[in-house]
């Protein structure tokens, strides 16, 4: 039909220039690679920052508060001891504590609800719970028993024993446990920074009148352990000594925390008493039973 126009749009006479979005895509790539390398660095220093800082790098990692004593040493004594004996004890110890910079507790035996009818003796593990209590950021304890003397006050406990290097040197390894047949024996590899429980033996077993212990997770579970009502109702011979035994030869995340030294560095014993070996009874012991 003459002049009639269709509904259709007029195509224009330039046409529309599409372009490829594919070159602008691949630029963005080619951008983010390139930054990619400063990304990570900053990434990586932010961490590391973090990590520095924050405390959070190890786990058993502990800032103590400035004045921090290394060392509490802890005795238990019985209120029935005498007055000038329970002093000269007391004075023994702060007198060595004094010189280095330790501390120390000393609860009564009777200041702990034991079960009916056990030795006061197992008092001895509630006490060291309460003095890790008492000073939480304390490395490590020294129980040393009311019958025994600190003989060697000029040496710290760090010179003495407590440096790693010098702990394995004379640590008794691949012996057994409890002397002198002990199926168990010693671990032969043990490192000294990995340590957490030091003592020696007699000729008879295990001489825990006189421990050092590392604070920390491992020694609430140790201690808890070790004071379980089972083996408080068991009616051990000697206590929490064969207690002790038990756990340590059958245990072995006990074990793998413990190191033995000879008698002399830790516990010797008086010559008079016939209680130790010729090892214990060496007149440059750190420190004396005088009752045995």
């Amino acid at each position: 039909m003459p002049g009639m126009q269709f509904p259709y749009p007029r195509k224009a006479s330039d046409p529309h220039v599409y372009t490829s979005s594919r070159p602008s895509s691949y630029g963005r790539r080619r951008n983010l690679k390139a930054l990619a390398p400063y990304i990570l660095g900053a990434v990586a220093l932010v961490w590391l920052v973090v990590y520095l800082f924050s405390g959070s790098g190890s786990s058993t990692v502990k800032r103590a508060p400035p004045g921090t004593p290394e060392v509490v040493i802890v005795t238990t004594i019985d209120p029935k001891l005498s007055e000038t004996y329970k002093n000269n004890i007391k004075e023994n110890r702060k007198d060595y504590a004094a010189r280095h910079g330790y501390t120390t507790f000393f609860p009564n035996t009777t200041d702990y609800d034991l079960m009916p009818n056990i030795p006061s003796s197992w008092s001895t593990i509630p006490a060291l719970r309460h003095a890790m209590t008492l000073y939480p950021h304390t490395p490590w304890l020294f129980y040393l028993t009311s019958t025994a003397l600190i003989m060697n006050t000029r040496e710290t406990l760090h010179d003495r024993i407590l440096e790693p290097r010098k702990l394995e040197s004379m640590m008794i390894v691949d012996k057994p446990v409890v002397p002198p047949d002990s199926v168990i024996k010693t671990f032969s590899h043990l490192r000294g920074e990995r340590v957490d429980f030091i003592l020696t033996q007699d000729k008879e077993g295990l001489a825990g009148g006189s421990m050092l212990i590392r604070t920390g997770e491992w020694a609430k579970f140790f201690l808890d352990a070790w004071f379980d009502p089972l083996y408080r109702s068991y009616n051990f011979q000697k206590a929490e000594g064969h207690a002790l035994e038990h756990i340590v030869q059958w245990h072995g995340t006990v074990l793998a925390k413990l190191a033995l030294v000879p008698q002399r560095i830790l516990n010797s014993y008086m010559r008079e008493t016939g209680g130790g070996s010729s090892e214990g009874e060496c007149t440059r012991a750190f420190s004396r039973e005088i009752v045995h």
